[in-house]
């Protein structure tokens, strides 16, 4: 499989672009004409550049209005255009154009007439060696559908045209992808990909500015793209993206992203329909999380001092001590969390740059290695680090924001890291009741959230909500949650557009760190309230008006409001269940945890109280500094 990907995807220079697109790993690039022509080399020393970053040119485009004029200069200087085009084209040295159904106010209906132009223009490409696809863009004056471009192409009868595909014009039009089986994939010439969020608007509009990258948005790309294989289709798979967000963004993140969909969605066409080739060499299949293994917090002495203590008023009991490394873990129930003082290892650096945070979130999955080896599939960065003959080498690959992500499975030669790497330790504590970890919240820029939910989505089994919006009374944070099919492992993204917000002062403040609250969950949230109580925890205060509202809301027995409200507990309730939370005060820089109880099948994270958590925790910075750990 040969991927592309359009230049007009990418943020930057033509020089910057093609740097971009040729370190994610692609294999040739659509020349856009107006980067072309913006550059100031001549075609034949942008082609000789091109091909110096190891990049084939599959495509150049677009030429518009050319079908359908009538007879006279319009016509006329139409074929004229094509050839200085075809001229160009030599000199680059790309043998395939796109020509784009017309949107000429004077173009004329008619399949037939279409079809001569496009007779005539064939015997003019052949001579030069060139070839041309014909595609139908969906607000085409009259060829809208790739049906209709197909009946085109083929009634024009010649060996030089052919039929150019884009997932975006096929779907955005709501045209079933299942008619274009029937046609034969030797005349399709090349496949676009784009996919796009459901957004009622005008269809340029939508086109040119919310297009994204598969598997980002809610098009069905994939049956798509297992359409487009069953034809035999052996040319490029190639990626045209117009959106603003990745116009502003960083070329090298984008290329990365999109080469990560091209290359997640082809893996999906092949698994669904095992007996096309997709040219694809062959790597594991999305992986199935079972539950956080551990989160690794990088802090030092008095901060790490304050950090075990909010750790005991949680419950939390101290029961191993690295044999090697100044590393402490505390556990209660499932959940592991440990404390890393170590100077020189990567947790040393962690600290450096951005105090106590967390930096390492372990998982537990079905294979660890196969894990890994979809992630380097997909562009993932791999991660080593030096280790002592006593620690075990536990896989890893980069996260968000330069954080680990470490892989656990039941294999030998990790199942017994834990004893095989920790002294116990008799430091028993009761405990409080918390018996997992419910959900990671991780906090980022707006611009980053589609990049990490492709991420996450592409390499685990997991879906996603819908995006929601969160009021701060500083702004609005977008967030969206993601979920194993299982439920065992979740994890909310949560993007800041300004500093001002509770989310982008945490983000600034921290300089990046990526994880900013750890939900906590219990079977049994008013047992848990209580003995949080005795071991001196101080839960975040909500408001006498919080509770009136909640009291106006909700039928909820005098017993369990009044626990409530002593308690501090929010409450949300819907269709399938209950939802009761308590949040901690905030604490190194705007970090919190949050303690749940979910009941009767309740999926959501609370979202309504959102905004008054918020302001809670915004009312304790106003009055005093949040604590420093």
């Amino acid at each position: 499989m040969k991927t592309s990907i359009a230049t007009v995807s990418v943020s930057g220079t033509l020089r910057e672009k093609l740097e971009a697109i040729a370190a994610a790993g692609f294999d040739g690039v659509e020349i856009f004409e107006q980067d072309f022509i913006v550059d100031e080399g001549s075609p034949r020393d942008v082609g000789n550049m091109i091909r110096d970053h190891g990049l084939d040119i599959t495509l150049f485009q677009p030429f518009r209005d050319f079908e359908g004029l009538p007879v006279g200069p319009l016509r006329t200087k139409a074929f004229d255009r094509a050839l200085r085009k075809f001229d160009l084209m030599q000199e680059l040295g790309t043998d395939l154009v796109l020509f784009c159904s017309s949107c000429h106010p004077e173009s004329l209906g008619g399949i037939d007439r279409a079809a001569d132009d496009f007779s005539e223009l064939g015997a003019l490409a052949a001579a030069r060696g060139i070839r041309v696809g014909y595609e139908a863009l969906a607000w085409g004056r009259h060829v809208n559908d790739h049906r209709d471009a197909w009946e085109i192409v083929r009634r024009a009868d010649h060996p030089n045209i052919g039929l150019i595909l884009d997932s975006f014009h096929t779907l955005g039009r709501g045209i079933d992808p299942e008619t274009i089986r029937r046609i034969p994939g030797d005349r399709i010439f090349f496949v676009q990909l784009a996919d796009a969020p459901k957004i009622d608007m005008d269809l340029l509009y939508w086109s040119r500015h919310f297009r994204n990258m598969p598997g980002e948005g809610d098009l069905d790309v994939t049956g798509f793209m297992q359409a487009v294989m069953a034809t035999g289709y052996s040319g490029p798979i190639s990626l045209e993206i117009f959106n603003d967000q990745f116009r502003g963004g960083r070329p090298a993140a984008v290329a990365r992203d999109g080469y990560r969909s091209l290359i997640s969605l082809m893996d999906d066409v092949r698994r669904a329909e095992p007996e096309v080739s997709v040219g694809l060499r062959d790597f594991p299949a999305r992986i199935d999380v079972q539950n956080v293994a551990f989160l690794e917090f990088a802090s030092r002495g008095k901060e790490a001092r304050s950090l075990e203590t909010l750790l005991g008023q949680l419950g939390f009991a101290r029961v191993g001590q690295h044999l090697t490394k100044a590393l402490a873990l505390w556990q209660q129930g499932d959940i592991r969390i440990l404390i890393n003082e170590e100077p020189d290892d990567f947790a040393g650096s962690v600290y450096h740059a951005r105090g106590t945070s967390i930096c390492d979130i372990g998982l537990s999955v079905s294979s660890a290695a196969d894990t890994v080896a979809r992630a380097r599939a997909l562009g993932a960065e791999p991660f080593s680090q030096a280790a002592s003959p006593e620690q075990r080498e536990i896989p890893a690959i980069r996260g968000l924001g330069g954080s680990l992500l470490h892989f656990l499975d039941g294999s030998e030669a990790l199942s017994d890291v834990w004893s095989a790497e920790f002294t116990p330790v008799s430091d028993a504590a009761a405990g409080a009741g918390l018996a997992r970890i419910d959900h990671i919240a991780q906090t980022m820029t707006y611009d980053e959230m589609l990049s990490w939910s492709l991420f996450y989505t592409s390499l685990f089994n997991m879906t996603k909500s819908a995006m929601v919006d969160v009021t701060d009374p500083d702004g609005l944070v977008r967030s969206q949650a993601l979920g194993a099919r299982s439920g065992a492992f979740r994890i909310t993204l949560n993007g800041a557009e300004t500093h001002r917000t509770f989310a982008g002062s945490f983000l600034a403040e921290s300089f990046g760190a990526p994880v900013q609250h750890v939900a906590l969950a219990t079977d049994d949230i008013f047992a848990t309230a209580r003995a949080l109580a005795d071991c001196g925890f101080e839960s975040l205060a909500m408001s006498n008006n919080y509770y009136a509202d909640l009291a106006s809301r909700f039928d909820i027995p005098d017993e369990a409001f009044e626990m409530m409200r002593k308690y501090n507990i929010l409450y949300d309730q819907d269709d399938q269940g209950e939802f009761l939370q308590i949040y901690s005060k905030p604490f190194a820089g705007g970090m919190f945890f949050e303690i749940l109880e979910r009941r009767d099948g309740y999926n959501g994270y609370g979202a309504p109280n959102a905004p008054f958590r918020i302001a809670a925790q915004k009312r304790m910075m106003r009055g005093k500094a949040i604590p420093k750990l």
